[in-house]
This record gives C-alpha cells, structure tokens and sequence, in this order.
C-alpha cells in the first residue's frame, strides 16, 4: 500500500542558499531537482523515508519576494530535548535567524528561526499529542 505524502512548495529568489539552509539546519536531504521544468527551476528536499517534503521552486522573470506574514510556519515537533538543542545549534550554523514567534504559543517550549525569504520554522520542543 503507498503511503500519503504531504510535499510543502514555495517559491524564492535564492534557491541555492535557502535550500541548503534547510539540508543544514533540519538535516534534508535534496530528494529530486529539476530545471525548466514548464519554465520553473526547482528542488525537493526531505528524508527518503518521511511522507513529507519541502519545495523551493523558481520562475525566471518572476520575482518571488518574501513571505506574506510572520506567521507562515513550518513546525518540526522534536520530543527529546538532547535532538532539540542540536538541530537549534544546526539551524543557527546554516544561517537561521532565531526570531521571536508573532504567535507567542511557540516561544513557550520552541523557538522559531527565520529565512532569508521572511518564512519561519519552528522546532517545538515537545510531542505533538491530539
């Protein structure tokens, strides 16, 4: 049976520093890349066996610009807290700006890091539960 996978696509103007920020700071892989593809550039990130993935994507002549608002996240729930300091310490070394969340419900146990292009991951340091 073939499982669901969620894949996250988004442009940017700097496709090549934004996704290995992402390699480096949250551990992805590049999954696939494509060029010209009906005019569009782009790269897939994630780990092989995830049913998730990030895209970064590029349209020549279009610019992209930045995100939309300051609460455009992406949440990576990390339960151990060893796993949670570490990739914090990833996502600094490969360029993330640590920001204070607009919403303040993630400041409580995460912290919330910046791209270059507006757009906020959050690590949240606690399991996600229903």
């Amino acid at each position: 049976m073939k499982t669901a996978v969620l894949r996250i696509a988004r442009p940017t103007d700097r496709m090549s520093e934004v996704a290995e920020m992402y390699r480096k700071g949250l551990g992805l892989e590049t999954l696939a890349a494509f060029e010209d593809h009906h005019g569009f550039d782009g790269v897939v990130l994630g780990h092989p066996r995830a049913p998730y993935h990030i895209e970064f994507t590029r349209k020549s002549g279009h610019p992209a610009g930045n995100a939309p608002t300051e609460d455009n996240l992406l949440v990576f729930y990390l339960p151990e807290t060893s796993v949670y300091q570490e990739r914090c310490r990833r996502m600094v070394a490969a360029g993330f700006r640590p920001v204070t969340a607009f919403n303040p419900y993630w400041d409580k146990t995460g912290t919330t890091f910046e791209d270059p292009d507006g757009y906020r991951v959050v690590l949240q340091n606690s399991a996600w539960e229903k």
